[in-house]
């Protein structure tokens, strides 16, 4: 159990120096980057585990990233201001909503995700092609407890704060 919580917090680790790295690389500061990667991901989160599960592929709303970023609405609209000055998002107003401003990732943003992004998901799909679906299974439940207890520590230092 040791080597297992000990490559944990190694694994925890390596995933912040690459978001560094990712957020350097863009010239981005971790908020923005954690705001484009929402948005990047929009649309395409199974069983609505994300946000913007309803959405289109890379169109949140503002009110969807203010949740999820747990920012007020004016610092994310600063973040949206930097993001869309960069050129990586476009806003725009909902047509069935007029008051809801939509969030949407631009051809630019696509081309980061491929430089940034994709190549560690195929590195990763490369690591993981030496498993069969049994033990594949047993590492997706083993991520998802993992993912959950995080949320409950998450929670818990929220509410300790508060």
């Amino acid at each position: 159990m040791r080597n297992v919580s000990q490559q944990l917090r190694l694994l925890q680790q390596s995933f912040d120096a690459f978001d560094e790295a990712a957020a350097a690389r863009l010239g981005l500061n971790r908020t923005d980057l954690r705001c484009l990667d929402l948005v990047l991901g929009a649309g395409q989160w199974a069983g609505g585990e994300g946000p913007g599960g309803e959405g289109p592929a890379g169109e949140l709303s503002a009110g969807e990233l203010s949740a999820a970023l747990k920012l007020s609405p004016a610092a994310t609209t600063t973040v949206i201001d930097r993001l869309e000055r960069a050129g990586l998002v476009t806003r725009s107003r909902d047509a069935a909503n007029r008051r809801r401003v939509l969030v949407t990732a631009t051809d630019a943003a696509r081309a980061a995700e491929a430089e940034v992004y994709l190549p560690v998901g195929a590195a990763g799909a490369e690591a993981l092609s030496r498993y069969d679906e049994d033990q594949l299974a047993t590492i997706l439940d083993f991520l998802q407890a993992a993912r959950r207890v995080q949320e409950g520590q998450v929670a818990r230092l929220g509410a300790d704060s508060g």
